[in-house]
């Protein structure tokens, strides 16, 4: 009887771990911003972000996984130039009447010890959808005093050919090579 009771205590709490290990975040869209930084004629770097974002984390510490799942308003493109907010909208650049969202679906986090350090998913512009690798240059998550939940928050980075998903406006003049830098928080759920 008292090993009956063993085996079911153990994988009752076994289960129970296994249960609470993932946590899911949600993204917290007035602290998180997409940036970027592209070529001008090779005589300056244009620098602009996204101001509507979305999305999903799902962290898995204890067995070093997770994924991500993020949903870019590419109406919501801002370099701080009306013209040239009005531009990039247009069909020659990210053409957002029928490109309205860019995403980002990571289905492998890297960890250092406890510490995600990369996202490898899949990047999707422009129609078009390619592997790419996010580095987390900073990670921290705290008991936020005002929600009194958890919140997580990285800044992250990743670099990119932009003619690869046929962004091609300007070629060869300027460069195809685009930086992300993306400031993320997210509030557990």
């Amino acid at each position: 009887m008292k090993f009956k009771f063993l085996i079911a205590a153990t994988l009752a709490t076994s289960a129970s771990f296994a249960c609470a290990a993932a946590d899911t975040y949600q993204i917290e869209p007035n602290h998180t911003y997409p940036s970027f930084e592209a070529d001008h004629m090779g005589i300056s770097v244009w620098r602009g972000k996204f101001t509507k974002t979305s999305g999903t984390v799902v962290l898995d510490r204890a067995a070093k996984s997770g994924s991500v799942d993020i949903t870019i308003d590419m109406n919501s493109v801002d370099f701080g130039h009306q013209k040239m907010n009005e531009h990039a909208k247009k069909p020659d650049i990210f053409d957002v009447a029928k490109y309205p969202t860019a995403t980002f679906k990571g289905n492998k986090v890297r960890f250092n010890g406890d510490t995600p350090v990369a996202v490898d998913g899949d990047f999707t512009l422009h129609g078009v959808t390619k592997p790419l690798t996010l580095t987390i240059n900073k990670f921290k998550c705290i008991d936020h005093p005002m929600l009194k939940r958890e919140v997580c928050g990285a800044d992250a980075s990743a670099t990119f050919q932009r003619s690869d998903y046929g962004v091609t406006f300007g070629l060869p003049r300027f460069s195809p090579e685009v930086k992300l830098a993306i400031q993320v928080e997210a509030v557990k759920q």
